[in-house]
């Protein structure tokens, strides 16, 4: 399947659009021979079966991917942010290392938990909460997505989250959760405006969000860096929100909502006349363009999850608390 992927994504067009155009029907087997209009219904995601299998097929197509450097083996189970973050992740690899990654070492998931919504249209999505052999004692929350019944189960969210601070979700009597409509005044803050919420209080501050080390420690640091001796560093911030990179919401049992969500961010630092800009990593020299004279102009995706408090609840005076973020550098120039 040919695929834009990377930072070029980044302006790609939602192919919802186009697959609830074609999608009129969809064939639930698991509970028999029903035939139901799969873009009207409110159905769930995916079965619990379903669900681990495409836990395992994205693990297994990671690992091959990672093993040799390659993005192309795992171009079919990734989109969205993670999609642009490990591919450039797996070029800069490949760059350094040719014959593939000398420290890999498979990543394994236990402890599962599947949280699945339901809901009507494509895309449908669910939630896998699981430990890794990898990050401590953190919760790796990974959202998988699909626009229709021949698609591949695809990863759009990565996070990971300390232990203890994933919330209890609002289920049915069947077990399903409900997915929210991102466009939602209920909330402190509109889930489809997190994002450019996110980037405003990253560049100007204020009230809307819990302190923390995604939030006001971020800004802090950013603070401290910003002039030092010989060495300016601008930080520019953008909202992302379109097509793969679209937020996803799921109601949680105190009637508020986690949302996950992406955001762009470019970082400039320029050096002083006489001086030169700190040497970066290899891996960062791997995706520069250009050659570095005075600037180093670095560009970042990130994904953030978050919970978003009803309005009213008193929960951390209506401030949205971001619990997890994932970062990667997408691309580099020189100047």
């Amino acid at each position: 399947m040919s695929r834009d992927r990377g930072p070029r994504r980044l302006r790609r067009l939602d192919r919802s659009a186009l697959m609830a155009a074609s999608l009129t029907a969809l064939s639930l087997t698991a509970s028999g021979c029903v035939v139901v209009h799969g873009e009207r219904e409110v159905l769930p995601g995916a079965t619990q079966d379903e669900a681990a299998e495409a836990l395992q097929e994205f693990t297994s197509a990671y690992n091959k991917a990672d093993k040799s450097y390659d993005s192309s083996l795992d171009a079919d189970h990734v989109t969205g942010p993670l999609a642009a973050i490990d591919e450039a992740r797996l070029k800069a690899g490949h760059v350094n290392n040719p014959g593939g990654n000398p420290n890999h070492a498979p990543l394994e998931f236990s402890d599962v938990t599947y949280t699945i919504p339901k809901k009507a249209g494509w895309p449908r999505w669910f939630l896998a909460d699981a430990k890794a052999n990898r990050g401590g004692d953190a919760r790796w929350l990974l959202v998988f997505t699909r626009d229709g019944l021949e698609e591949e189960w695809e990863v759009s969210y990565l996070t990971l989250v300390a232990p203890g601070k994933v919330p209890e979700f609002k289920k049915d009597k069947d077990g399903w959760a409900e997915a929210l409509p991102v466009d939602s005044a209920e909330f402190a803050v509109n889930p489809a405006r997190l994002s450019k919420d996110y980037v405003a209080y990253l560049q100007n501050g204020g009230a809307g969000f819990a302190p923390g080390a995604h939030t006001s420690q971020w800004r802090e640091d950013r603070e401290k860096n910003k002039e030092r001796p010989g060495l300016v560093t601008q930080y520019l911030d953008e909202p992302l929100t379109e097509g793969d990179y679209a937020p996803v919401a799921l109601r949680t049992a105190d009637g508020g909502a986690l949302v996950f969500f992406t955001t762009h961010h470019y970082e400039k630092q320029t050096a002083a006349a006489g001086t030169s800009v700190p040497e970066p990593s290899e891996d960062v020299e791997a995706l520069t363009t250009g050659e570095i004279k005075q600037s180093l102009t670095m560009e970042f995706v990130s994904n953030q999850v978050a919970l978003d408090p009803r309005k009213g609840s008193g929960a951390d005076q209506d401030q949205v608390t971001v619990l997890g973020r994932i970062q990667g550098l997408t691309s580099a120039k020189g100047e």
